[in-house]
C-alpha cells in the first residue's frame, strides 16, 4: 500500500510536545558524519531510491543513510534531531519550524500537478455544483486550501458549502455513504474513493493550481553550515535522478526501482508518477525566486502560512525568508 506524504499533517500540539527532545538531540544530528535523510512515499520522494540503488552518492563522494519512514514519523524524526533533513512540504516545513523545528529548504524536489484532488459524487461536474452542499476534507490539511482556492477561482467562498471534517483514510467510505457531495484527498486515497464509488471524477486538481503544493529536501540549518560541501553533491545527484525518470530509454528502469520500493508493480506506480511534476535543478532555482503568486515557492509559503494561522495551526507568521536557501542549487548549476 502506498503511504503518500500527509500534507499539514503535523499538528501544533504534536509538535510542541516533540520541541524539548528536538532541543536535546540538535548535537546528535548536526555531529553525524554521514548525513541523514528522513524520506517517505510521494513520488518526488521516492524518486531518491533510484540514486541510492544506483550507486551515485557513493559516486559522487558524500556519505548518506535514506531512512524509510511513514511521513508523520519522518517529520518526528526530524524535530527529534534523528535525522539531518528530511523530504517535506513547504507547508509542513512551516508547521514544524514553528513548533521548534527550524529547517531550511536547499531544493524544490517538485510539486504536486494532480495528485490532491476535490472528487465529486456522482452528478458533481464542477465546483459551482457544490454550492449549498457538503464538502468533506480533513480542517487545516493542504485538501482544505485547494478546496478553498477551486472556490475562489470559481468566485464562491468557504460559506457557499458545508464543510464537513473526517480523517483523510476515512474519505473513501464517507464518500461512498452519498452524505457528502465531494471530498478532498490525495493519492491513494483519490483513486480509491472514486474505486468505491463508481462515477466519482475529480472536479478540481493540483493541476489547476501548479504551486499550491512543493515538496523539499529540508535540512537542518546547522548541519547545511557544517557540511556544505557534502549537502551541495547530494543536491548534485538530484539532476541525475530527474534526468534518469524523465528519460524515456530509462524511464521503466526507474519506475520499477521506485515501485519496488513502496511495493506495487509498476504499472500502478506510473499515474501516480505522472501526477507528480518532477523538478530539475535549473526549474528548481527557477521556482526559488522571490514572488507573490505559486510560481515562487516564496508566494506559495507565504499563502501557506496565512491560510495555518488563519486556520490555528500555528499563531504566529512565519519569516518565509528564513526557510529558503537557493544558495547550494545555484552553486550546483554552476
Amino acid at each position: 500500500m502506498f503511504g503518500v506524504r500527509k500534507p499539514s499533517l503535523i499538528k501544533r500540539t504534536l509538535l510542541k510536545a516533540l520541541i524539548p527532545v528536538m532541543a536535546s538531540m540538535a548535537a546528535f544530528a548536526t555531529q553525524a558524519e554521514t548525513l541523514k535523510i528522513g524520506y517517505s512515499d510521494w513520488p518526488g520522494w521516492v524518486a531518491w531510491q533510484v540514486a541510492i540503488d544506483k550507486g551515485w552518492f557513493d559516486k559522487a563522494g558524500v556519505d548518506v543513510d535514506f531512512e524509510w519512514f511513514d511521513y508523520s514519523a519522518s517529520i518526528d524524526a526530524f524535530a527529534a534531531g534523528r535525522v539531518d533533513a528530511v523530504t517535506m512540504t513547504n507547508g509542513d516545513a512551516l508547521v514544524t519550524g514553528a513548533s521548534g523545528a527550524k529547517s531550511r529548504m536547499i531544493l524544490v524536489t517538485d510539486y504536486s500537478n494532480g495528485n490532491d484532488m476535490i472528487i465529486g459524487k456522482p452528478g458533481i461536474r464542477s465546483i459551482k455544483d457544490l454550492r449549498g452542499k457538503k464538502v468533506a476534507v480533513e480542517k487545516g490539511f493542504v485538501e482544505h486550501l485547494l478546496l478553498l482556492k477551486g472556490l475562489e477561482q470559481n468566485g464562491m467562498k468557504e460559506s457557499d458549502v458545508q464543510i464537513v471534517n473526517a480523517k483523510t483514510n476515512e474519505l473513501p467510505q464517507v464518500l461512498a455513504s452519498g452524505e457528502v457531495s465531494a471530498i478532498g484527498a490525495w493519492q491513494p486515497v483519490s483513486g480509491q474513493s472514486m474505486k468505491y464509488t463508481p462515477g466519482a471524477r475529480p472536479i478540481y486538481t493540483s493541476a489547476d493550481e501548479p504551486g499550491l503544493i512543493y515538496d523539499a529536501l529540508a535540512v537542518n540549518p546547522a548541519s547545511v553550515a557544517q557540511h556544505r560541501a557534502d549537502w551541495l553533491k547530494v543536491v548534485k545527484v538530484w539532476n541525475k535522478v530527474v534526468a534518469y525518470i524523465n528519460d524515456p530509454k530509462t524511464r521503466d528502469d526507474a519506475v520499477k526501482i521506485m515501485a519496488a520500493r513502496v511495493g506495487v508493480t509498476p504499472k500502478e506506480y506510473l499515474p501516480i508518477l505522472k501526477g507528480t511534476r518532477l523538478l530539475n535543478l535549473k526549474e528548481g532555482m527557477k521556482v526559488m525566486h522571490k514572488g507573490d503568486t505559486f510560481e515562487s515557492l516564496y508566494g506559495s509559503s507565504a499563502i501557506s502560512d496565512k491560510f495555518n494561522v488563519d486556520n490555528g495551526v500555528y499563531t504566529q507568521p512565519q519569516k518565509i525568508a528564513s526557510y529558503i536557501d537557493d544558495s547550494l542549487t545555484k552553486a550546483a548549476l554552476k
